[in-house]
């Protein structure tokens, strides 16, 4: 904790600096942005248009500053007693912000690192990672990167359900790699702040992504904007550099500031969004019934004669879109119960009638990564990812299934009945 008189100390020389309000102002650019003094807030709405606007309000008090997830047509128009048609008007988009909060740092670099991960296994190259300034770290992933349109829907209307689904799939998805890696710290150099921790478990929910602070209108800390109890700055950090990244590095004084917001590829976090989609459907309704009970779906017998004509086609090998077949096969089979080396073997023999094909350390690492979680169901029937891939071509089955796991026992169960 630092004292009032240390901040204000720092304050005015640090935001004098021009490559400091150019940072600032660059990523404040259509978001709402909210000077804070010391423990209160500035008025809402309110924006920064000029490097002039921020050195004003540091001059009358003001020690960081705070901006929007969503992206506005005029910040300023926003109301408090706007209604969602309104918001909805008046919003461009949002940005995907994982904000992951814990009481020790060393757990939020680990959570950083393994939604990072996460990340880039769906395919999503172009993210960015920050320090918040105390004990927690921001991960971006730019409005860009989002389809603008699912099923008719327009993604820039649905904030904050569609990042907080996301959020929570994330969460979900590096669950147990997490509570492994908070293991091993247990017994290693931070083990004398975690004495209160009675299990892994309950330390483990110190940094998991905070899906509560995904609202309407929520800001959080900008890009090198100061945080008042630690007198540090919200710097951007490498993913690579997390693992041994140090506090004093966001020392104010100094600190070359870098781009926080990445140019990301047209819709590359669209499989990301569908699967977080899938997954927070599922949540919401019981495992499906086979013959009026619950239980596992798994297959005994495997076999190209029971696949579903989508999995089929893409087993025949593929031109485009071999990533995400490869996302559908391994979701597929293991939904399914097959082993671990019989997915590789299969995944194997599919990849050599691929042109080109999939680099053996690519399809290694998703498989992997796969098995260190909890099994997920490929995309439901209805969405998009096959026929984006060109295999959709339904049968006389496909009609009565949701999901291409369901196909092989409706096929057996016609095959029983004939």
């Amino acid at each position: 904790m630092v004292q009032e008189e240390e901040l204000r100390g720092v304050v005015f020389s640090y935001y004098a600096r021009k490559d400091i309000q150019k940072a600032i102002l660059d990523f404040s650019k259509n978001r709402e942005t909210i000077p804070r003094y010391i423990e209160s807030f500035g008025k809402r709405p309110d924006t920064l248009e000029y490097a002039g606007d921020l050195f004003e309000h540091v001059k009358k008090g003001a020690t960081s500053f705070h901006v929007s997830e969503e992206l506005w047509q005029d910040p300023l128009q926003l109301k408090t007693e706007m209604s969602r048609q309104e918001q909805d008007e008046l919003r461009q988009g949002w940005d995907l912000l994982v904000d992951i909060d814990s009481k020790y740092l060393d757990y939020s670099k680990i959570a950083a690192e393994l939604i990072a991960e996460a990340l880039e296994f769906h395919n999503v190259k172009n993210y960015a990672i920050k320090f918040s300034g105390s004990k927690g770290m921001h991960i971006i992933v730019p409005w860009k990167a989002f389809p603008k349109e699912i099923n008719s829907i327009e993604a820039k209307n649905m904030f904050p359900e569609w990042p907080r689904a996301i959020s929570r799939y994330l969460q979900e998805f590096i669950k147990k790699q997490l509570i492994e890696r908070v293991s091993e710290l247990t017994s290693g150099k931070i083990s004398k702040y975690i004495k209160g921790d009675k299990e892994v478990g309950d330390a483990a929910k110190h940094v998991v992504p905070d899906i509560v602070l995904v609202s309407s209108r929520h800001l959080f800390r900008a890009p090198y904007s100061l945080h008042e109890k630690t007198r540090l700055a919200s710097i951007v950090i490498k993913k690579s550099d997390l693992k041994d990244f140090d506090p004093k590095s966001a020392d104010p004084l100094g600190i070359k500031p870098e781009n926080f917001y990445p140019e990301a590829k047209e819709g590359e976090a669209r499989e990301l969004l569908l699967q977080a989609l899938d997954w927070e459907k599922a949540q919401e309704k019981p495992k499906p019934k086979i013959q009026g009970q619950y239980k596992e779906v798994k297959l005994r017998h495997f076999s190209s004669d029971l696949y579903p004509p989508c999995i089929n086609n893409i087993l025949k090998g593929m031109k485009d879109g071999k990533k995400r077949g490869l996302f559908i096969l391994i979701n597929f089979f293991r939904s399914l119960g097959m082993e671990r080396d019989a997915i590789e073997k299969e995944i194997e023999t599919w990849n050599k009638k691929n042109s080109p094909i999939l680099r053996q350390g690519y399809i290694q690492s998703q498989i992997d990564w796969t098995f260190k979680q909890k099994p997920l169901l490929p995309q439901n029937c209805d969405k998009p990812h096959y026929k984006d891939i060109g295999v959709c071509f339904p049968d006389n089955i496909c009609s009565g299934i949701k999901n291409p796991v369901n196909y092989p026992f409706r096929k057996m169960g016609r095959k029983s009945r004939g």
